[in-house]
């Protein structure tokens, strides 16, 4: 099949070949469980234990954005008439992606989640600019920026900590040290059939592992200008 390069109406969903519309729902659904599940992960423990009042509000704001997110990507499902509200009841055992299924116990580890793993739902989210279902269009913008902003402040709170001494240093490390692998899995596997038939519906504009060389081309030197030490990026990873 030649690339498809239509933009597809929600009220032609109905219309469009199976494999498309299981696709896009899987696509939508997978994103909108990613961004509940960071939420379920440290809204309890870290709203109210963050090391000042204003991180605390920092930590309530990102976790209200990352609930709207997910109700940005219901609404999408629902405007196909699919209802996925499950997922905001599902065990964290039972995300859709590992990263979620963690647990958080320092502030190092939310900085760390983030400044790297808030940088993988960047990417995700960039996956669907363009998509050729249109109504994305209109949802990404707002999204984009928020998760940005995710991103810079889980890199100053590293380097908030790093600043602090050599204690602060070593739970920064320890914590890039636990995420970046856990990230670099967030791509899927390289050589991915499904992958090709994102990209052949236009519902994606890389594979995993053009996604995840490019992530690892930005991050990698970032976290070496924190003054910290790259983890390996294959050491007990899925995605090869």
């Amino acid at each position: 099949m030649s690339q498809f390069n239509d933009r597809v109406a929600p009220k032609d969903f109905a219309k469009m070949p199976p494999e498309y519309r299981d696709l896009l729902v899987r696509l939508l659904t997978i994103q909108a469980d990613c961004e509940i599940g960071g939420p379920h992960i440290y809204v309890d423990h870290w709203t109210l234990r963050a090391p000042t009042v204003d991180d605390q509000w920092r930590v309530a704001r990102i976790a209200s954005e990352e609930i709207d997110h997910c109700r940005k990507m219901l609404r999408l499902l629902n405007l196909v008439d699919v209802d996925r509200s499950d997922i905001l009841e599902r065990p964290r055992s039972k995300r859709e992606v590992d990263a979620f299924k963690e647990d958080m116990p320092t502030w190092a580890d939310f900085a760390a989640f983030g400044f790297l793993i808030d940088k993988v739902g960047q990417y995700q989210l960039e996956e669907m600019v363009g998509s050729t279902f249109a109504a994305i269009d209109d949802t990404l913008p707002i999204i984009l920026r928020e998760e940005k902003g995710h991103v810079a402040y889980g890199e100053q709170q590293l380097q908030t900590l790093i600043d602090s001494g050599d204690d602060g240093k070593t739970q920064a490390q320890a914590a890039i040290s636990k995420w970046y692998g856990i990230g670099l899995d967030m791509f899927g596997k390289s050589g991915s059939s499904r992958t090709e038939r994102y990209l052949e519906w236009g519902l994606k504009r890389r594979t995993n592992e053009e996604a995840r060389r490019q992530y690892i081309a930005e991050m990698e030197p970032k976290i070496a200008a924190l003054g910290l030490v790259v983890p390996d990026r294959l050491l007990g990873r899925k995605y090869l």
